[in-house]
């Protein structure tokens, strides 16, 4: 079951943390690490990346958020802020054009339905994963996360207008590269 815990419960949770309450850190832990690991997949393609990324955070957390001051921002950027870090480390200098590792997908009703679907999900992780990371980055946390535009400008060191024209602008890439994507398939059927 998630947790969701508010902002004061988080800074009462990491003094909790600081002084080893392990109940403390799964409380915390239960209701960051879903989106810390999505966030994580999403930007490298990679699951290993992604379960490294969160085991990275949480140790972090464990050993002292010594970082965090919960007068400049949420735990969750803070959390967010260190997997971003954590996820560019681990690609190395090679952030574009990461290749996307299959999610698991969910049991499918109809075969034709599930297999239209699954093309069109393919499509859009490769064009996903072509995009430059700065912008990869923007549409895993704007769209697939649904994090406010605010949050993410905070967790990123960005102006909120800079968001909105980042994520303007990687949308518009998607759009481009999936409609190439189905115009060279139309044209192989032809």
């Amino acid at each position: 079951m998630l947790t969701v815990v508010s902002s004061h419960d988080e800074a009462a949770l990491l003094r909790r943390i600081q002084s080893g309450d392990e109940s403390a850190f799964d409380r915390i832990y239960e209701s960051h690490q879903g989106p810390v690991y999505r966030y994580a997949l999403r930007v490298s393609g990679s699951p290993q990346i992604a379960e490294d990324v969160v085991q990275e955070v949480f140790l972090a957390l464990i050993r002292g958020a010594r970082g965090f001051d919960p007068g400049c921002g949420s735990l969750s950027s803070y959390l967010f802020g260190m997997a971003r870090n954590q996820t560019f480390r681990l690609l190395g200098a090679s952030t574009s054009g990461v290749e996307l590792e299959e999610e698991t997908a969910a049991p499918e009703m109809d075969p034709l339905e599930g297999l239209a679907l699954a093309e069109q999900v393919e499509r859009v992780r490769a064009a996903l994963s072509g995009l430059p990371a700065h912008y990869r980055e923007i549409v895993a946390l704007c769209d697939m996360e649904e994090m406010p535009y605010a949050q993410v400008a905070e967790m990123l060191g960005l102006a909120v207008g800079t968001v909105r024209s980042r994520l303007h602008r990687a949308r518009a890439l998607l759009l481009t590269r999936l409609s190439q994507t189905q115009l060279s398939q139309k044209g192989c059927r032809a």
